[in-house]
């Protein structure tokens, strides 16, 4: 089947990396896993085969017949395809749909959330993925650029507002790096396998997820203004930012992500 162009899709065909995702989610036999995007069903077959139970999101509607018809020839019950966009649908519900698990598998969700992604929705899709109740791990395969970006360190170039919103709630791990030649059709740039683990304390509440996100987006607006300058809320002023224990000639990009969260709940008070 054709690719389609629209739909960003580049089929991943070598089949020791689609392993090594697998590995990567580290998923036991009767573990839940939502697939974003199964495309041919490659990544889906090798779930399948070491127990997991599978909730297959795929927006194309070829591809979902495809998938569900090739499981249906295997006679497997531990997969479900469900055709819709995944960035629109209710992930949770899907799990609360499956009468074959058991009743704290919703109450308390205990899932992982696997993917070969399309690049031009992979910040939506983390966002979307990163909605309490959170997953137990997520894997997904992004552009190398932005893999990067979700990884980066204080004070590295491509440390920002992606980083920090990830940050804050996950551990990072950028784990290897995927060529082009790996997929169908190839893409134009790297990729990485991207794995991110919630912290058992985020540094964020729920409700405060979307808050920092913005805030944080606001202070790298001025990011190369120095930090009594950058803050958007209430400018403080140099004496308080060395009260919160900050130096005020420092710029937003030095900040880890607790400074941010911090800097947050000083303003909100304000």
């Amino acid at each position: 089947m054709r690719p389609n162009k629209r739909l960003g899709q580049h089929f991943l065909t070598d089949a020791n990396i689609l392993g090594r995702i697998v590995d990567a989610l580290d998923c036991s036999p009767g573990e839940t896993v939502i697939e974003v995007g199964p495309g041919h069903g490659s990544l889906t077959e090798i779930l399948l085969a070491r127990g997991a139970r599978v909730i297959a999101v795929e927006k194309d509607p070829r591809l979902a017949a495809e998938v569900g018809m090739r499981n249906a020839e295997r006679g497997i019950e531990r997969l479900s395809v469900v055709q819709g966009d995944a960035l629109k649908a209710d992930w949770h519900s899907l799990l609360d749909a499956r009468p074959d698990l058991p009743h704290s598998a919703f109450r308390l969700p205990h899932f992982k959330v696997v993917g070969n992604i399309p690049y031009n929705i992979t910040s939506p899709l983390i966002e979307k993925a990163l909605t309490p109740p959170l997953p137990e791990r997520i894997v997904f395969l992004v552009q190398l650029e932005v893999a990067r970006r979700i990884a980066a360190p204080p004070g590295s170039k491509t440390y920002g507002a992606l980083s920090i919103g990830v940050q804050a709630q996950c551990r990072v791990e950028e784990l290897f790096t995927v060529l082009p030649g790996s997929f169908r059709p190839p893409p134009k740039v790297k990729s990485a396998l991207l794995r991110l683990t919630p912290l058992a304390e985020p540094l964020v509440r729920p409700q405060e997820v979307a808050p920092l996100r913005a805030f944080v987006a606001a202070c790298f607006s001025r990011r190369r203004k120095q930090l009594k300058n950058a803050v958007p809320e209430g400018r403080p002023a140099a004496a308080e930012l060395l009260a919160l224990g900050f130096d005020p000639k420092a710029r937003p990009e030095t900040l880890a992500p607790a400074d941010f969260v911090r800097l947050l709940r000083w303003s909100q008070q304000l």
